[in-house]
């Protein structure tokens, strides 16, 4: 332990460094005896993960910046895949690259089919605070949106629905503004710069977003204008209170390659005490616009709609239905343990999506999180498994388990 502890002391003496972590992360998943997953990986997949991010910062007057190095590793069976489709069919994460972002700030170390590791910059930004007005340029990450689970507003690089560990989004990037009134409502604009799958910066990379959020009749509301990936896309949104409850939602008009496409989300949360235990529920729906307007879920239905499969591939979606709902139950079982069960379901097919995750600190600086997730639904749904129409093959995921220590320092 004392030898693991040399890096953190040794860097902790570099100007400027402002902490960091280092995770160790196991995921086992199965795959059923009709998956076409089985015929790459058997009947089980293990992977090994270890994240290092070291964070550094400084500032002058109204001036700062900021950088925070990672080194990721990842070795096991989910690197012989030679799809990423992580976010669709729930394998677990690759290693990220910046083959498509404006700025290439990563570095691969190894890359074969049992083992990985890149290092990388996740954040690099210089930025102006001043009295009323925020600046910052370069690799950094914001989220917009009310969503809680889904979140159509949130198209820089939203969140998987069932990520665990969002400690922390891939760094954009951007030019990013704020502008504060008097009133406390504020402007925010967005300008996110990315290259094609020929190295080329141009405007149909871009993303460009301007967000107005004001407060009125005792509630929140923002308004959204932008245009991502030459789409122009127009949305509202809001929270407000319901007696002790709190309602969200948005909802986005786009213009797609086919017309207008509209998406929605609505949440409602709430917190009480139950058996002398804090705890907190929340409900939404999604609607995916974009989604198949049939059940009829195949790779090829998936791939014929440009407009789905562009956003899948882009990471803007993680769902192939329209109709979605999600639910959430955290409960803090105690100071340092809460336990959350979630359940994302595809109403349209009756598929669902059961997880169960603790988050344990287990002393100052550490962290246990695991997370044990089940598929539920027949052969042919969106989370039973799609079928491939090869071999009556389908691409279906089995239970899975993740174990994750962090350490922070």
């Amino acid at each position: 332990m004392a030898l693991a502890l040399l890096p953190g002391i040794a860097i902790g003496a570099v100007p400027g460094f402002d902490g960091g972590h280092l995770k160790l992360r196991w995921q086992g998943s199965s795959y059923p005896g009709d998956s076409a997953y089985r015929e790459v990986f058997g009947e089980v997949a293990d992977d090994e993960y270890a994240d290092l991010r070291l964070k550094f910062s400084g500032s002058r007057q109204r001036f700062s910046v900021q950088g925070d190095y990672q080194l990721i590793g990842q070795w096991g069976d989910s690197l012989e895949l030679p799809v990423d489709s992580n976010g669709l069919l729930l394998l677990p994460p690759s290693l990220p690259n910046d083959d498509l972002r404006w700025w290439n700030l990563t570095d691969t170390l190894s890359d074969n089919d049992t083992r990985g590791a890149v290092q990388r910059l996740d954040r690099l930004n210089v930025g102006y605070t001043g009295d009323k007005a925020v600046l910052r340029f370069g690799r950094q990450a914001v989220s917009w949106g009310n969503g809680l689970i889904y979140n159509p507003v949130d198209f820089f690089n939203p969140f998987n629905p069932t990520a665990v560990d969002t400690e922390y989004k891939l760094g954009e990037d951007m030019l990013y503004g704020q502008y504060l009134l008097d009133d406390g409502s504020d402007w925010q604009a967005v300008v996110v710069q990315r290259r094609d799958e020929y190295g080329s910066a141009n405007s149909e990379q871009r993303t460009t977003a301007l967000k107005f959020h004001g407060f009125g009749l005792e509630a929140e509301y923002d308004l959204l204008l932008a245009e991502n990936f030459n789409e122009f896309i127009a949305g509202i949104g809001g929270v407000s209170n319901l007696g002790e409850a709190v309602l969200r939602g948005d909802i986005t008009f786009t213009d797609a390659r086919d017309g207008w496409v509209t998406s929605a989300v609505a949440n409602w949360s709430w917190s009480w005490v139950l058996g002398g235990c804090n705890a907190t529920v929340a409900l939404e729906y999604f609607y995916n616009g974009f989604g198949l307007a049939d059940d009829d879920y195949t790779p090829e239905n998936i791939l014929a709609d440009k407009d789905l499969a562009q956003r899948l591939q882009r990471g803007e979606l993680y769902t192939i239905g329209r109709h979605n709902m999600a639910g959430s139950l955290l409960v803090e079982v105690a100071p340092l343990l809460n336990i959350t069960s979630n359940l994302f379901a595809n109403l349209e097919d009756g598929s669902a999506l059961a997880q169960l995750v603790a988050q344990w600190d287990l002393a100052q600086d550490w962290q246990l999180l695991a997370a044990a997730t089940a598929p539920l639904g027949s052969k042919g749904t969106e989370y039973g498994g799609i079928e491939t129409g090869i071999d009556d093959l389908g691409l279906a995921v089995g239970p899975s388990l993740l174990v994750q220590l962090a350490w922070y320092f």
